[in-house]
């Protein structure tokens, strides 16, 4: 699994010309799921989401995770972080998982992570053409990928 963490103001999907979800100040993740992703990278990631200490504290050190500061989560699912460009010019998808792995483990992720920040975290829809608007707060853009993990 990979996610790209953007440190929001707000966010907001808007999918067919309606607001599905909006957030205040939280993440915005954008999540890639490839073949062989299993709850073990949930768990990870979920973890390591929550405890990320990327908010301000009272001395302008990032120093303050999503638990601290109260804030909120928008997740879309996006199978082009799984894109290889090592030929040519246009990108390959061999890694992106297929629909039957994907939308599972995206809802599971979306679940756990929940529970680990005690309220409900909000969702584009899976495979929609979705349009996301955000205002990136700094910027503050973290990469993590759960293949990775040292």
């Amino acid at each position: 699994m990979r996610i790209v963490i953007q440190r929001v103001r707000h966010a907001s999907v808007t999918i067919d010309g309606k607001i599905k979800s909006h957030i205040g100040q939280g993440y915005l993740i954008l999540l890639g799921i490839e073949q062989n992703d299993s709850d073990e990278d949930i768990e990870w990631l979920s973890k390591k989401v929550a405890g990320l200490r990327i908010f301000d504290d009272e001395n302008g050190v990032m120093n303050k995770s999503i638990l601290d500061i109260d804030g909120e989560i928008l997740v879309v699912s996006q199978f082009t972080l799984m894109a290889s460009t090592k030929k040519g010019n246009r990108p390959s998808w061999f890694r992106a998982a297929t629909h039957d792995i994907s939308i599972p483990l995206y809802q599971e992720f979306c679940k756990v992570l929940s529970s680990a920040i005690g309220k409900e975290v909000q969702t584009g829809e899976f495979g929609a053409d979705m349009k996301v608007e955000l205002l990136n707060d700094g910027p503050v853009t973290i990469l993590m990928d759960s293949k990775n993990k040292e």
